[in-house]
């Protein structure tokens, strides 16, 4: 056979089937759905796998430095009854990453536990389960050693350097694998049923599945070519890892069908929902520093090149053209990225409200008056320790005046004891402070929610580490001395590793719910436009990672995209002023074309300062709500779409 023949035959048919139920595990998802996914793609005799991500720091450092989880673990318990339920009937495998949350060594431990817990129910007699558990934890000593060395640097420019007291503070370190170890994993055991992966970069998992089977498949392919397709894939775990994301209405879960050359289908698993070229071209911009060039371990992918395709159901996608550029192949070391959080305090907060409207019009001078009384009242406390307010409602008025401010004093101090005394001693600056004009003499806060006057939130986590590490040829592989994987067989039945013929356990549904509209904000009529948020179909704001806030304008047409880009709306002077910063505080700004989009980056601010998500005076984890000085930005009087 030629190699063009090769190439032709290896692009014809489907590499691999991969049913993403929900984009984070313990979230929950639609059994039913699945399980007819499941029913109709292995009847093909196409491998296909379950395949999800568990883990973010979305939700900030907590999980990784006091040991919780993104979920409760009855959480877990439910969602693992129903995956290794669709394991156990359909035979396929399951993998999921970042175990927990965090993807600590102590969390893939808990989901053996689990699993083993499930199979040892009754009416499970005949599970059994080959399990690879794979840790990331990486020892303290080797990032003091490599940050000696000069081969650790910032996850991006708002990172501060790593510091030899940020590793010693930190509870753990995990590193974000690449797809390698799970790769590694699969060829030494071809007949596994479920992997558990530690800390991973959430598209790993999926690439790894698809370069497994490239290997199975057609062994003679050469490094050069499965690197080939490595951007493919790779795009398409990008995608994948979120679940239904990529669909309109966004959907739960999603379909990736993947083939040979690289190319892959995309669809929903929500009979209501449709991938459409825009939704998936834009979910690049999701939670990303720049939409065209995502870096993770090992490389970037680059997005320039690739091209989106409607299939003729109207709900599929087709995508090809993305591009993988490996750092080793430039010459650049392999890297990974290491994530690890500190206990800055323990931390208390009291919360009430102000409506006198006196006092409402001069509360800023009343809270500088209460810092101080604060700090008088305990000038025996040592170590550091500080109190702030957040203010809900100010600025807003009503027929009889200024609305209501709600208030919520946070203290954070080197022991609970000391948050809770420095947070009491401000409700009580709060209550009886002394302003001009003061009529309201017995007291100026409303508090006592839930029978409480002082709430103890516990230690208060900080973001250490969010850092790059150089690492030597090889040690991206699991059997570095840096990585480690277990191999056990949970369950008492017998596990053959065959995939046979599986079972129909529901009749496919009808096409009636699909053929609903799903109500949207754009069935409302004609909105007024005077603003980028009345002709913006999508206008958000997220983080991307710890340190970085980004916010994505995405239109509905051609047309409107293109007279934003002719009207200088959204110039980096305009941008900056909008969002109140600097010109020079902008990561990234641009627009990209595929998606119809426009997207700015920018540091995480807090108190005029630049900041991690989480910690102290955290009042928007997810930066889902900095978007706003862009959405109110005026349009042009001659503005014309």
């Amino acid at each position: 056979m030629s190699a063009s023949e090769f190439e032709q035959t290896v692009a014809s048919r489907p590499l691999c089937h991969i049913v993403t139920p929900v984009g984070c595990m313990g979230y929950g998802f639609d059994e039913d759905a699945v399980s007819r996914e499941l029913a109709t793609l292995t009847s093909s005799g196409t491998p296909t796998a379950i395949i999800l991500d568990a883990g973010s720091t979305d939700s900030g450092p907590e999980k990784l430095a006091l040991g919780t989880m993104t979920c409760p673990r009855s959480a877990y318990v439910k969602d693992l009854t129903k995956l290794l339920r669709l394991v156990h009937d359909f035979r396929v495998p399951l993998i999921f990453s970042s175990a927990g949350g965090d993807g600590a060594d102590e969390h893939v431990r808990l989901m053996e536990e689990i699993i083993e817990e499930i199979a040892a129910q009754d009416g499970n007699e005949g599970y059994a389960f080959k399990t690879i558990s794979i840790f990331s934890g990486i020892d303290k000593q080797v990032v003091l050693d490599r940050i000696e060395a000069g081969h650790v640097t910032g996850c991006g420019v708002c990172v501060p350097p790593l510091t030899k007291p940020d590793v010693e503070d930190s509870s753990m370190i995990v590193a974000q694998i690449g797809p390698e170890p799970f790769v590694d994993a699969m060829v030494a055991n071809p007949n596994f049923d479920v992997i558990i992966g530690g800390r991973a970069y959430d598209p790993a998992p999926f690439v790894a599945y698809s370069m497994f089977q490239l290997k199975q498949q057609y062994p003679n392919l050469g490094e050069n070519q499965l690197q080939e397709r490595h951007g493919g894939l790779l795009h398409m775990g990008k995608i994948m890892e979120c679940g239904g994301l990529c669909s309109t209405p966004k959907s739960h879960g999603a379909v990736a069908t993947v083939y040979e050359d690289g190319v892959f289908d995309v669809k929903p698993i929500a009979p209501e929902s449709k991938c459409t070229p825009l939704s998936v071209a834009a979910h690049s911009l999701y939670e990303n520093t720049r939409p065209d060039i995502l870096r993770g371990p090992g490389g970037a992918l680059h997005l320039d090149g690739a091209k989106y395709e409607q299939l003729n159901d109207g709900r599929t996608v087709r995508v090809r053209g993305a591009e993988f550029r490996s750092s080793v192949a430039a010459g650049q070391p392999y890297q990974l990225k290491l994530e690890a959080a500190r206990i800055l305090g323990y931390r208390s907060i009291v919360m009430g409200s102000v409506r006198d409207h006196i006092l409402i019009n001069q509360l800023d001078s009343l809270l500088t008056l209460v810092k101080a009384y604060v700090k008088k009242q305990h000038p025996e406390i040592s170590g550091n320790w500080d109190l702030d307010f957040h203010l809900y409602g100010k600025g807003q008025t009503t027929p009889l005046g200024p609305g209501e401010v709600f208030i919520i004093a946070e203290a954070v101090a080197p022991t609970q004891q000391l948050a809770t005394t420095i947070v009491s001693t401000a409700r009580i600056g709060l209550i009886h402070g002394p302003y001009p004009g003061q009529k309201a003499t017995a007291g100026n806060f409303a508090f006592g929610i839930a029978g409480k006057l002082e709430i103890e939130t516990g230690p208060c986590a900080q973001f250490s580490v969010y850092h790059l590490m150089d690492l030597a040829p090889g040690e991206e592989r699991l059997s570095s001395k840096l990585l480690r994987s277990i191999i056990s067989v949970i369950g008492r039945g017998q596990s053959s590793g065959e995939r046979t013929e599986m079972p129909i356990r529901e009749p496919p549904i009808s096409n009636e719910k699909a053929k609903r509209k799903t109500p949207s904000l754009h069935d409302q009529g004609s909105p007024k436009r005077e603003t980028l948020s009345d002709i913006a179909r999508v206008l958000r704001s997220k983080n991307a990672g710890p340190y970085e806030i980004t916010i994505d304008a995405i239109f509905d047409s051609e047309e409107t995209y293109n007279s934003v880009k002719r009207a200088g709306l959204l110039t980096a002077p305009r941008v900056a002023e909008a969002l109140e910063i600097s010109e020079q505080d902008i990561v990234w700004a641009g627009f990209f074309d595929p998606a119809l989009a426009f997207k700015v980056t920018i540091p995480r601010f807090r108190g005029g300062k630049r900041a991690a998500a989480g910690s102290f005076m955290e009042s928007d984890i997810h930066g889902s709500q900095q978007h706003l000085g862009l959405a109110l930005l005026k349009l042009p009087d001659d503005f014309m779409a």
